[in-house]
C-alpha cells in the first residue's frame, strides 16, 4: 500500500505541477495577447495623430495644405492715420498654427501653410478688413469716402486688396488708412522696408 500510495502522490503532483504550467502558459498567452492588441491601438492612434490630424488639424482654412508645407516670413505695416498698429500686443501673437505674429513681435508674419492668404490671418486675429474698411475688435471701422482711403502695397506696388494675398518669403505689405499724400505713403514704404523680419 505504500508504494501505491506514494506513486498516486506522484501521480497527482505531476497533474497539478503540469496544470500549473498550462495555467501559466495560457496567462502569459492571454497577456501577450493583450499586449498586442494595445501596441495595434496606440500604433492605429499615433498613426491618425502624426498622418491625419496634425496635416489638417480643426480650425484652419480651407484650401491650406499640411502643417509644415510651407514656411514664409512677410513684413507688415498697418497704419491709420499715420499711426502704427500694434500686432505686438498678446491679443494677436499666435491665434492659428497656420499664419500668426509670434514672440511678441508685430512686423513679421510667419506663414506655416501653403494655401493661407492674408484675409485668414485678419479672420484669426477678429479683425475686418476688405477692399475697402479695416475694422478693429471694439467694432470702430476705417472706410474708405470721399476724404479717406484704404490702400494696400505689395513690395512697393499699390494693389487693389491683400485679402487672398499668400505671402512668400520676405514680403513686405503696407497697409495704410487715412488722407496721406504721395510722399507720406513713400515714406511708410521706406519705413517698412527698413524693418527687420524676425526668422
Amino acid at each position: 500500500m505504500g508504494r501505491k500510495e506514494r506513486r498516486e502522490r506522484e501521480q497527482k503532483r505531476e497533474n497539478y505541477a503540469t496544470q500549473r504550467s498550462s495555467e501559466k502558459r495560457k496567462n502569459t498567452l492571454i497577456a501577450i495577447g493583450v499586449f498586442a492588441v494595445i501596441a495595434v491601438i496606440v500604433g492605429y492612434a499615433v498613426y491618425i495623430f502624426v498622418f491625419e490630424y496634425s496635416q489638417s488639424a480643426p480650425g484652419g482654412p480651407e484650401d491650406a495644405g499640411p502643417l509644415g508645407s510651407e514656411h514664409s516670413h512677410a513684413g507688415i505695416l498697418v497704419k491709420v492715420f499715420g499711426d502704427a498698429f500694434d500686432f505686438s500686443a498678446p491679443a494677436y501673437q499666435i491665434k492659428s498654427a497656420w499664419i500668426h505674429f509670434e514672440g511678441n513681435d508685430g512686423s513679421t508674419i510667419h506663414k506655416h501653410a501653403t494655401g493661407v492668404t492674408l484675409g485668414y490671418l485678419f479672420q484669426t486675429l477678429a479683425l475686418g478688413l476688405d477692399d475697402q474698411c479695416f475694422e478693429f475688435q471694439d467694432g470702430r471701422s476705417f472706410c474708405t469716402d470721399d476724404t479717406y482711403s484704404l490702400r494696400f502695397f505689395v513690395n512697393g506696388e499699390e494693389v487693389s486688396d491683400v485679402i487672398d494675398y499668400e505671402i512668400v518669403e520676405d514680403d513686405k505689405i503696407l497697409i495704410s488708412y487715412g488722407a496721406e499724400t504721395p510722399e507720406e505713403i513713400e515714406s511708410q514704404i521706406l519705413e517698412l522696408e527698413a524693418m527687420q523680419l524676425i526668422k
